[in-house]
């Protein structure tokens, strides 16, 4: 016999939009706590930045890439690799960790608004986002003698934690696709190389001419490019084609994740 999904409570249909916010709201509350909680996702998350930057920003922050500190040029890149780690281990680790426990089917059952577990996920990774750049520009401002005004700083930050959607989509690519002990080799076989070919370790003008090429079509490039030209560095490109390609690779993630959760509720009722 074929299961269907019966329909939802009238309290889901009834809910007024004080009582939808705060369903909102308490979602990413605990989504936060939770990961808060969990010292495997929120120390590596934010530390591996801190770290990086304080090793080749700080201590050879002397140096100059392209007529500017390496202090200042590294804030945009590993600020960029910082958003990319935050994004996408908290959108896939925890989907894929909830779908292989079932939680996914007892969100599916209760009266919660389905597209709030998903805005929870993309809040928080973005306010892990936040911590981690506003943690990099004061090391940067600190100990780096990096100076920036309050708009160039506000731009960055928001740069940035825009910048960070494309990932969570990504994650979610990853959390449908990847089982709960695969995804995170899973991630860090995309992030790690991602990260490395988009020139965020390397500067893009030192990689060899053939990886060059290739960091075009890689949404981490993209996103460095317009950190970059918010400190006064990168290639000088315009914004809105690095924002075309980065709009253009979240509405694929998206489509590829709806795929996933279609199947998924194939699988439960179908």
């Amino acid at each position: 016999m074929t299961n269907t999904l019966a329909p939802m409570p009238a309290l889901s249909r009834d809910r007024s939009l004080r009582q939808t916010v705060n369903v909102y709201g308490k979602e990413a509350k605990y989504e936060f706590l939770k990961l808060l909680r969990f010292p495997m996702y929120s120390v590596s998350t934010i530390l591996f930045p801190l770290m990086f930057y304080v090793l080749f920003g700080l201590v050879f922050g002397r140096q100059q890439i392209g007529g500017m500190s390496q202090s200042t040029y590294l804030i945009a890149s590993y600020g960029t690799f910082g958003v990319m780690g935050a994004s996408l281990f908290g959108t896939a680790a925890g989907l894929a960790a909830e779908r292989g426990l079932g939680w996914m089917q007892v969100k599916r059952a209760s009266p919660m608004p389905p597209f709030a577990y998903f805005a929870a996920k993309f809040a928080i990774s973005m306010a892990f986002s936040a911590i981690v750049v506003l943690l990099l520009m004061l090391l940067a401002v600190s100990f780096g003698g990096v100076t920036f005004s309050v708009l160039e700083a506000a731009k960055l930050l928001a740069t940035l934690i825009a910048g960070s959607i494309p990932f969570c989509a990504l994650g979610l690519v990853i959390g449908y696709f990847a089982g709960p002990n695969s995804a995170p080799a899973t991630i860090n076989l995309i992030y790690l190389p991602m990260s490395f070919l988009s020139g965020l370790w390397i500067p893009y003008m030192f990689l060899p001419k053939l990886m060059q090429k290739f960091a075009l079509v890689l949404p981490p490039y993209h996103l460095s490019q317009l950190a970059l030209s918010v400190v006064g560095a990168g290639r000088h490109e315009a914004n809105w084609g690095h924002w075309q390609v980065l709009i253009a690779f979240t509405l694929i993630c998206l489509g590829f994740a709806y795929w996933g959760f279609l199947r998924d509720e194939g699988k439960i009722y179908g």
